[in-house]
């Protein structure tokens, strides 16, 4: 199960995130997104679960959770949409 993490910290780096999410179940990934220019955070990430079940309990659990200070959105990630090609 992909999950979207939002509302993150700009210090908070991939090995917190693994860490805040491993209690509930196998992390597959942890990827914050970051800015192409500066390289800085842009403030959400994903989380891959190997476990739908597992993904649902971490995402119950760790929303509105605060972590560096700030307070977490957490959901089941949506399918990205497909960009037109011109």
């Amino acid at each position: 199960m992909r999950i979207y993490v939002g509302n993150l910290s700009w210090q908070t780096d991939e090995n917190e995130l693994r860490g805040v999410f491993e209690p509930h179940g196998e992390v597959a990934s942890a990827q914050i997104i970051t800015d192409r220019e500066s390289g800085r955070s842009r403030g959400f990430a994903f989380v891959e679960m190997t476990n739908d079940e597992d993904g649902k309990a971490a995402i119950e659990a760790v929303n509105n959770q605060e972590i560096g200070g700030r307070q977490l959105k957490v959901n089941e990630a949506k399918p990205r949409a497909e960009k037109p090609r011109y």
